[in-house]
């Protein structure tokens, strides 16, 4: 089994992987997490936004998005499919997404039971924890190398 990291704009990302982009996404965060929130936010078609997909041979097992807000990148959407899960797949993203953002700041909402995966690549927490659909987060941040 190959596994490998695609970046794309959206653009770029052929129908069928995008579809798969999605429904991981859905999957995940609606289904399995039990939180109904509109996951299609407009944001995946920005011209700046970058999408890192995590493929086995040509299935799509994880993927994350890079947002440009201004002053700082956002990374969002970190998501490995349950059956992928223990391979450290996630890791592999985080590390493609840092090397794109490395010369930026970088922010991000964690759940907050994995504060320290991403304290790991050099994030601090940031503020209160807050409740998001029923899912304890963090805000934490990253500044430029």
């Amino acid at each position: 089994m190959t596994t490998r990291v695609q970046v794309a704009s959206f653009d770029d990302l052929d129908p069928r992987t995008a579809y798969a982009v999605w429904r991981l996404r859905q999957q995940v965060f609606v289904v399995e997490q039990d939180c109904p929130y509109p996951d299609l936010d407009g944001r995946d078609l920005e011209d700046t936004t970058r999408h890192l997909v995590l493929l086995d041979d040509d299935r799509v097992v994880g993927t994350l998005r890079i947002l440009d807000d201004g002053d700082w990148a956002r990374i969002g959407r970190v998501v490995v499919a349950p059956e992928a899960r223990g391979r450290g797949l996630a890791a592999l993203l985080m590390d493609e997404a840092i090397a794109l953002v490395a010369d930026r700041e970088v922010r991000l909402d964690a759940q907050t039971g994995l504060t320290g995966f991403y304290a790991g690549y050099g994030f601090e927490v940031a503020g209160p924890e807050f409740d998001e659909d029923g899912i304890m987060h963090v805000p934490m941040r990253r500044a430029p190398a």
